[in-house]
């Protein structure tokens, strides 16, 4: 397919464009197969503005006729900015809009743009990730007495959403991963994501048994579990449904594990909300955001309405009590919700950021998100295809990377000297997700994106902000390394909104980006003349 087949009208004279904080501009719009190109024919060369929108980066498309015969297009866009073209001719405004329509919902992953973006400065046989799970279990030579890594998933077959390799207990063969893997949902068997270097205890994760309604057994999953705690006396699973919600599963052929068959392991349920009712809370509090009534009492009971922070705190609660499990207790956990694809992973993340001052530099961070998120089987490509602003609503579609950036936000409130990286990384991530030039956050699992080519044919994001001037925007220069573990507040009085990212179009948010920057330049400068 050639992108011009979608290109009704490529170049139009004379659109008005209207950004927030900005005067309107006149000048052309171009439309390509990835970016709708705006440039301001009536500035001089020094004061031309050039606005250039990865099209992925659209979330609504809204049209209406204006006065005369031109018409205006707003353009809602999955960062949140909303865009105004005033263009004129109604022929040609339904054309752009039919365009831009097009080219910012392809499916095909080939087609996107970060299978065109050839910045000078990277290559594309530089190593696509930082790291992979064969490099991180060789690092971690803690594990090797009682772990060992099995690529029984080499071909994708025994788990789809699986890397090739994984983590597991050395008294567990391949066969008999092979065997409980068909025991749990979607062939994700527990696995080991964090291995704690004091105590010698591990995270572990999974998704759901498939006991269904007659309680089938797999003795293969009892004994890896058995072997996770050997020498213990006990281990914790936690399970991200309520004990309803767990029991409910067994209609559909889920489950949980019995305290029968798992005596040495207890279980603890912490629901956590998914899917649409996230994605209906995410809606709503961007909605509040974005009332410009001023009325303090109607924002409140909006943003009270939305329950985003309400989500901030349970996740945040959890990965607390999984870290105390851990950190405090000396015992092993095993989490998981559903498909153990969103909260489980939002979770682990979260208690290793709490528990592991290796995971909260920017390099171990970006790290973590790659083993935790990318590799683990996130399906970003679903679960980001729309934001906040679209009315096409798809089952799929669930804000929970963002959930996390959310709440590493408010570890970075509360804990500004233990964070090695800025507001900016999570903001920058943010907005990735959703529509990026880098294939990082590309397809729904590490098999998806062999058979589509993303790691021969794209640049990675993570190896991207790790160069010297990337880098240099993104660190946090109060950061002093921690050792002990970091415990946030999850009192109400002590969660906020992240203005950065849900105001960031607002005269308020800007005005605390300057002041930001005009403190970070300050920091930055006073750490060399105490260096000199």
């Amino acid at each position: 397919m050639e992108f011009s087949e979608h290109i009704k009208t490529a170049n139009v004279e004379d659109v008005v464009l209207r950004l927030p904080f900005q005067p309107p501009a006149r000048g052309t719009l171009c439309i390509t197969g990835h970016h709708l190109l705006f440039s301001d024919r009536e500035a001089d060369c020094c004061r031309r503005r050039q606005v250039l929108l990865l099209l992925r980066n659209i979330d609504a498309i809204e049209k209406r006729t204006g006065s005369g015969s031109s018409g205006t297009i707003t353009l809602k866009c999955k960062d949140l900015s909303v865009i105004q073209l005033d263009v004129p001719g109604m022929e040609q405004c339904l054309n752009i809009a039919h365009s831009i329509e097009a080219l910012s919902s392809l499916e095909c992953v080939s087609e996107m743009y970060p299978f065109f973006f050839r910045p000078k400065d990277l290559s594309l046989q530089d190593q696509w990730g930082l790291s992979t799970p064969e490099k991180h279990y060789a690092e971690t030579k803690e594990l090797h007495e009682r772990w060992r890594l099995s690529d029984v998933n080499r071909d994708y077959s025994v788990c789809p959403s699986y890397p090739p390799a994984v983590i597991v207990p050395r008294a567990i063969d391949d066969d008999a991963l092979v065997k409980l893997a068909k025991f749990r949902h979607g062939g994700r068997f527990p696995v080991l994501c964090y291995y704690h270097r004091t105590n010698g205890m591990v995270v572990m994760r999974s998704s759901q048994p498939l006991t269904g309604a007659n309680r089938k057994r797999c003795r293969e999953d009892e004994l890896l579990l058995q072997a996770v705690i050997d020498g213990s006396d006990k281990g914790y699973i936690i399970d991200t449904r309520s004990r309803q919600q767990s029991q409910q599963a067994r209609v559909t052929g889920g489950g949980f594990e019995s305290k029968a068959n798992y005596d040495r392991w207890k279980r603890l349920h912490r629901q956590m909300e998914r899917g649409k009712a996230l994605q209906e809370s995410l809606i709503k509090l961007v909605e509040a955001c974005s009332d410009q009534s001023h009325n303090m009492d109607r924002w409140l009971s909006k943003l009270e309405n939305a329950k985003w922070l309400s989500h901030v705190q349970t996740a945040l609660s959890t990965a607390g009590l999984l870290a105390e499990c851990v950190e405090r207790d000396g015992h092993s956990v095993l989490v998981h919700g559903s498909e153990g694809t969103d909260s489980s992973l939002l979770i682990s993340t979260l208690a290793q950021l709490i528990m592991d001052p290796c995971c909260r530099t920017l390099e171990g961070f970006l790290a973590l998100l790659e083993r935790e998120w990318v590799q683990a089987g996130h399906p970003f490509q679903q679960r980001c295809a729309h934001s906040a602003h679209s009315h096409a609503r798809l089952q799929q579609e669930a804000p929970v990377f963002l959930l996390l950036l959310d709440c590493v936000w408010q570890l970075w409130k509360q804990f500004p000297l233990a964070l090695g990286f800025s507001e900016a990384l999570l903001l920058r991530l943010a907005t990735e997700a959703y529509a990026s030039d880098y294939g990082t956050f590309l397809c729904n699992s590490d098999q998806e994106r062999c058979i589509a080519g993303v790691k021969g044919n794209t640049h990675c994001l993570f190896q991207a902000l790790l160069r010297p001037g990337e880098r240099e925007h993104y660190f946090n220069p109060l950061y002093e390394r921690m050792e002990l573990a970091i415990w946030p507040s999850v009192h109400p009085q002590s969660l906020q909104l992240w203005e950065g990212f849900f105001l960031r179009w607002t005269q308020h948010a800007r005005q605390l980006e300057e002041n930001q920057r005009e403190i970070r330049s300050m920091v930055i400068e006073w750490s060399k003349l105490t260096a000199s």
